[in-house]
């Protein structure tokens, strides 16, 4: 962990989501930032294929668990998810794109934010990261493909970490209740890579879980890792029956 991030751990979610306001919260990723707070993907569509990504994320909850949205054109992060919080700042940063091509990246969104605009917010598994490595992960795309919603299609997106076979049923255990930050794994070891199309690691046992990369993938075929809206809410709301 950079001595950056070290320095904004013990700073609060609004602290965090205050220097992204003022453009001073440089760090390339929000992981390890405000342990113990739920940190979730953002998606920002026009109204007209707001049903569509809604349906995405509901078959596919996985992959794509959906916390909340805002109202169309009203920028204001839902209040259960973050407290005075706008949704066109609080980023570290934003890929925008246009016709599905990507055009540019910018900290803020005042410029591009429409009337009809509505931004979804995805669960993340830094929610229970601190559980487990605490660290950023590596992600990778499958041949899995996903339950297609109207204008959304695509293939799951996995997130991978390393682990020795005996401590595969403790991982599952411990990120089994986060239901709405992707929960269990969803394969691990060289069957489970098989099955997801992807290669098996040398010496540990590789162990996926869903990732809320996929939703980004699903809409623009990329997306920037790791950088997240830092919420309010506590890792325990994601628990299953909880939010």
């Amino acid at each position: 962990m950079s001595a950056e991030v070290a320095s904004t751990v013990t700073l609060t979610p609004s602290d965090i989501r205050s220097l992204c306001r003022a453009d001073v919260f440089k760090e390339a990723s929000t992981a390890g930032t405000c342990a113990g707070h739920v940190q979730a993907n953002v998606i920002i569509l026009p109204q007209k294929y707001a049903d569509d990504f809604r349906w995405l994320c509901l078959r596919n909850p996985v992959s794509c668990p959906l916390l909340g949205e805002t109202k169309p054109g009203d920028s204001r992060v839902p209040e259960h998810l973050a407290s005075n919080s706008d949704i066109r700042t609080d980023c570290p940063l934003y890929n925008i794109y246009r016709d599905g091509v990507f055009v540019e990246s910018k900290p803020s969104l005042e410029d591009y934010w429409q009337p009809d605009s509505i931004a979804f917010f995805i669960g993340c598994s830094y929610s229970f990261e601190a559980a487990l490595t605490g660290e950023n992960v590596p992600m990778y795309r499958t041949n899995v493909p996903l339950m297609a919603a109207g204008a959304f299609s695509g293939h799951m997106v996995v997130s991978m970490r390393p682990y020795p076979i005996s401590q595969v049923p403790k991982v599952r255990d411990i990120t089994r209740p986060y239901f709405l930050a992707h929960g269990e794994p969803v394969a691990y070891g060289p069957d489970g890579a098989k099955a997801l199309g992807l290669s098996d690691f040398d010496g540990e046992i590789a162990v996926y879980w869903g990732c809320g990369v996929t939703p980004q993938v699903a809409v623009m075929d990329s997306g920037i890792e790791g950088i997240m809206l830092v919420l309010d809410m506590v890792n325990e709301a994601v628990c299953k029956g909880k939010l």
